[in-house]
């Protein structure tokens, strides 16, 4: 029986997450520690003791939510993975997991995004929005008409739930848009910029030059990465895939369907809350979830 193991990417966070890993278990609390180290000041005193509203801020949410995954699977390093696949900033987690980048490449690479992604957002500010209930044509096709504004299909992560990104008058649009075409719900979502869109484009860029710069080794399973929900182990194509990403749309539905076809029957979610599982029970009703 194939496991595959899915990392949780931005919004899983929490207050006090990681605490009791960090209190109860020796090896998590060495990883804290290097990771306090690493990013210059103590992520874990915010991850612990911060509010919900610090642990909003994209350059704390993407560490804080990289390491509870991360940290997670490797205390529990005796379960190896047959594939991986993360949602988003989940797949930096999985990068991790399946030994193509190191804990410390992994996390450093994570800050530097949530660093460009937040000065992205700054610069060009935008919105997302959760449709439910439409078919992904019709919220794609929809997406196309709301012109000269920029609004995209951002996050496909089940049947009959897709998120779409774009400008912010765009995306007001696009919502009474999608109403009218049928949509159960169209609501706007409290984040901080249009991830996954032409809008984080100067992000991508600056991210490109330090995932380029970063060594990615052979990994031990494939992972499944978010632009084109395909099994992936060369480590160059890993790369410009991961590069992508940050302007693509994450394909979750696509890759959890991908992943069962190739043989996965337990999805086995690392890191804080139960979303992922959530979309996987949509996605691939026949398989058996849980989460470490």
């Amino acid at each position: 029986m194939a496991k595959a193991f899915i990392f949780p990417g931005q919004g899983a966070q929490f207050s006090g997450m990681g605490k009791d890993l960090y209190e109860s278990n020796p090896i998590a609390k060495k990883y804290f520690e290097e990771a306090n180290f690493i990013l210059g000041f103590n992520i874990t005193d915010i991850m612990f003791h911060g509010t919900d509203e610090d642990l909003r801020q994209t350059k704390v949410t993407q560490p804080a939510i990289f390491l509870h995954s991360v940290i997670t699977f490797l205390c529990r390093s005796e379960v190896q993975p047959d594939m991986v696949a993360g949602h988003s900033l989940g797949e930096f987690s999985a990068l991790v997991a399946n030994g193509c980048l190191t804990f410390e490449d992994g996390l450093k690479l994570v800050y530097q995004r949530a660093l460009a992604m937040q000065a992205a957002c700054e610069k060009n500010p935008g919105t997302m929005a959760a449709v439910l209930g439409l078919a992904d044509d019709v919220v794609e096709q929809v997406c196309s008409e709301i012109d000269p504004e920029i609004v995209v299909a951002a996050n496909y992560n089940c049947p009959g739930q897709l998120v779409i990104s774009g400008s912010l008058a765009g995306i007001e649009q696009a919502c009474e848009r999608m109403k009218e075409a049928g949509a159960k719900r169209a609501l706007p979502l409290q984040v901080g910029g249009a991830f996954h869109s032409p809008l984080m484009e100067s992000a991508r860029r600056e991210l490109q030059d330090a995932i380029a710069a970063t060594n990615f080794k052979d990994p031990v399973c494939p992972v499944y990465q978010n632009v084109n929900a395909k099994p992936s182990s060369n480590p160059d194509t890993i790369k410009e895939n991961l590069i992508a990403q940050l302007t693509a749309p994450v394909r979750w539905t696509q890759s959890a369907r991908e992943m069962a076809t190739d043989g996965a029957v337990q999805f086995i979610e690392c890191g804080p809350g139960k979303v992922l599982q959530g979309l996987i029970k949509k996605i691939v009703p026949e398989a058996e979830v849980s989460s470490l």
